[in-house]
């Protein structure tokens, strides 16, 4: 008896063998007529109830959207209304605003190193500007134009700043290409 009562009590999951068991088992046989009555009866009673509350649910859901459709409420505002509510549930978790202040200061931080590096890049270059080695190749390419000036018949033989050796250059030569100064036929050009 007392093996049966510990069996009943048991919580351990149903084995492969106690599962053939209950399957094999033949309930039906172990109800009085009366207790099947009552379940059938019961049974009955169970189905009638899910279908009235379907239909009661049905019937609010009609109305559900019947005045949705009087207030102007629709698919889209509702989406976009919980995809608000949703946000703003978002924002005032713990989790988001320390995240939110951790990328902030992770801004503040590259913006601070982008300008830093700006900075240093600008002064790389202004640096290279005054290099023995920059301004000998800025003479060098002031000398090259003004020698191909003087050949090309330019005007101007004096020397000039980078800038304004650039400068005429970019212009003699738009003035080429644009039907400057033609050749004579059988001239040549000499370089």
């Amino acid at each position: 008896m007392e093996a049966q009562a510990r069996g009943l009590l048991e919580t351990e999951p149903l084995q492969g063998r106690d599962e053939d068991t209950v399957a094999s088992a033949d309930f039906p046989s172990m109800l009085s007529e009366e207790e099947k009555e009552e379940l059938k009866a019961e049974l009955v009673q169970l189905e009638d109830e899910i279908t009235t509350l379907r239909q009661v649910l049905s019937a609010k859901e009609r109305r559900l959207v019947e005045i949705k459709q009087k207030l102007g409420m629709n698919l889209m505002n509702e989406l976009k209304q919980n995809f608000s509510r949703s946000w703003h549930d978002v924002q005032t978790t713990t989790a988001y605003k320390k995240t939110h202040e951790t990328l902030s200061h992770a801004g503040q931080k590259a913006t601070a190193a982008f300008s830093n590096v700006g900075t240093a890049i600008s002064k790389k270059f202004g640096d290279m500007r005054n290099s023995p080695t920059f301004k000998s190749f800025e003479e060098r390419v002031e000398t090259t134009v003004t020698s191909l000036k003087t050949k090309v018949g330019g005007t101007n033989h004096g020397g000039g700043s980078f800038e304004e050796v650039l400068s005429s250059t970019a212009q003699a030569s738009a003035q080429s290409s644009a039907g400057g100064p033609r050749r004579a036929e059988g001239e040549e050009l000499q370089c």
